[in-house]
């Protein structure tokens, strides 16, 4: 391996600090939690940090999600890098991308976590052979007993936006079908999720994109599209 201390691009950088893709084989993705001018910035992105830490300590050996590599510290850390790219910017998904997506989310949810943050489709990659692969786990959630409200209601809440992305990328619209109406009626928006839509989303996004300046959540493919061509369905693994 390539020695880390120098990064050949930042891939992000906000008021929690950034991501610098590092060279070597593998090559390396390393998130710094720097913190900004904002008080109390820095402690924030190292809290953060280490819930994304512990999230992926529960899911090494899982594949299409990233790998903890080296030292870990309080202000960085080290993961593989994951080629491929997000869902918004994808010219191509095999057929069945959004039951392996599916699938890969149950995989999380066995391990006892949740990762909160399927809504933004820059968290779901498309990996270079077409499988799906999930990244920034900053907001996951651990139960290690994978039992309580609290998990069912997380569980519940990955898999509507996995469905609700699914439905557009299809172009369904609503769904026509006994079966399709029942699905739908299944991954309407927990109680937990409606709460936090109301209460907590708007002093999350005030926080973010006022406070701290971070533009969360605007990556998104236009409804104009261009839309991915479908290719031929790759199966389980």
């Amino acid at each position: 391996m390539d020695d880390p201390g120098q990064a050949t691009q930042v891939l992000k950088r906000d008021g929690l600090g950034r991501v610098e893709l590092v060279p070597g084989d593998p090559a390396l993705v390393r998130r710094v939690a720097c913190g900004g001018s904002v008080p109390a910035s820095r402690l924030v992105a190292q809290v953060l940090l280490a819930r994304e830490r512990r999230a992926l300590e529960c899911l090494q050996g899982l594949d299409a999600v990233p790998v903890l590599m080296g030292e870990q510290s309080r202000a960085c850390g080290l993961r593989t890098y994951l080629a491929g790219q997000p869902l918004h910017r994808a010219t191509a998904l095999p057929r069945d991308f959004f039951e392996l997506l599916e699938q890969l989310v149950g995989r999380l949810h066995e391990r006892g976590v949740c990762h909160n943050d399927l809504h933004k489709e820059q968290n779901i990659l498309v990996l270079e052979n077409g499988r799906p692969a999930l990244i920034d786990f900053q907001l996951a959630s651990v139960h290690p007993r994978r039992a309580g409200r609290s998990f069912h209601s997380r569980c519940g809440d990955d898999l509507r936006h996995v469905h609700k992305h699914r439905l557009r990328y299809e172009r369904r619209g609503r769904p026509k079908t006994e079966q399709e109406r029942a699905r739908g009626t299944q991954r309407r928006r927990s109680p937990l999720a409606a709460v936090w839509r109301r209460t907590g989303k708007p002093l999350y996004n005030f926080v973010t994109r006022c406070i701290l300046r971070t533009r969360d959540g605007e990556e998104r493919r236009p409804s104009s599209g261009p839309w991915p061509t479908w290719t031929a369905p790759l199966g389980r693994d």
